[in-house]
């Protein structure tokens, strides 16, 4: 597919190496657009772009772009995935969607009207381990699931902190990485959860979020604890507990290795390295999806995407943590 690449950040630098590496797969890049024109000239000639643009307009309007890949930041997405999908585009926006429900079931019911292929860039829902770890759950290998744990923190300084919470972005720490820890709970349970309560939340001088430990309960009972923090070093430590086994992961994120423990048996590591980065699977399942005419993904669906913004939304509402200009 020929891919657009809306902004030049740090992710959107990971997203064209990624399509660089997939030539052989038929992925290319075919335009870059940012609104600095040096910008998107550095970037093209960086990654063998041929063409850039100095608006997003312009790069939406480019008519040999059949797909366009967002990377602005998040309170952007919304408003910039519009004018993809109003310029005929296919669109992979970066995670989080948008910063609450209604902007996003908005766009995906823009996308089926105009049957163009919608999806949120969570990456990490389409892993391989997360596929074997599927398989061992549906197999009831570890038994009835009963207590999941996962954490994520990392320390953000100077320019790189004022945007990581920045109230204008839509900034903080639940949005930016706690969204990695609930799509995890979700990537387990599959379902909503039935209570979220919050133990801890510390909101900062920007008046976003830089720690939050929640508490969820899934329907059968589940109970899971998610800790997210931009502040303090937290390896991606996840521990999933069943009644009859458990799975640890050293790195629920990059996920690549996980040790299965069964009761009466060895425990045993299970690897599924990526073939890349990581993000080659969110690029195929978009390819994926357009040659079959879809709209969306039925592997990482709409209403999973909903869901996850939903959460996010009623979390920080709980909290009273408004983005400047919210209503």
């Amino acid at each position: 597919m020929k891919w657009g690449i809306l902004a030049t950040g740090t992710i959107a630098k990971k997203f064209a190496s990624t399509v660089e590496q997939m030539g052989a797969e038929g992925e290319q890049l075919v335009a870059v657009g940012s609104r600095h024109l040096k910008s998107a000239q550095a970037f093209a000639q960086q990654y063998g772009i041929p063409r850039c643009y100095d608006s997003y307009e312009a790069l939406a309007a480019d008519p040999e772009v059949e797909a366009i890949y967002v990377a602005t930041p998040n309170t952007l997405h919304y408003e910039n995935c519009k004018l993809c999908l109003g310029h005929g585009k296919h669109v992979l926006c970066e995670k989080p969607f948008t910063i609450n429900p209604e902007q996003a079931q908005e766009l995906y019911r823009l996308a089926e009207e105009k049957h163009l292929f919608l999806m949120e860039a969570f990456w990490i829902w389409l892993l391989p381990l997360y596929d074997r770890m599927r398989e061992i759950l549906t197999a009831g290998t570890i038994g009835e699931l009963k207590q999941i744990t996962c954490q994520y923190g990392f320390v953000a300084s100077g320019a790189r902190k004022d945007r990581k919470f920045d109230s204008s972005l839509g900034g903080g720490a639940l949005l930016d990485i706690g969204i990695y820890n609930l799509g995890f709970l979700r990537i387990l349970t599959g379902q909503d959860p039935e209570k979220v309560e919050t133990k801890e939340v510390h909101i900062n001088e920007y008046s976003t979020d830089d720690y939050s430990r929640l508490a969820l309960t899934y329907p059968g009972g589940c109970k899971a604890e998610s800790v997210q923090t931009i502040g303090q070093e937290l390896e991606r430590n996840a521990r999933i507990v069943g009644t009859k086994g458990s799975i640890f992961l050293p790195d629920f994120q990059h996920a690549e290795t996980m040790t299965l423990v069964v009761e009466g048996k060895e425990p045993e590591v299970i690897r599924c390295p990526v073939d890349i980065n990581g993000f080659e699977y969110e690029i195929r399942e978009a390819s994926r999806c357009v040659k079959l005419g879809r709209t969306g993904s039925d592997r990482y669906t709409p209403q999973d995407s909903l869901a996850l913004t939903r959460l996010m939304y009623d979390t920080r509402m709980s909290w009273g943590m408004k983005f400047v200009g919210e209503v």
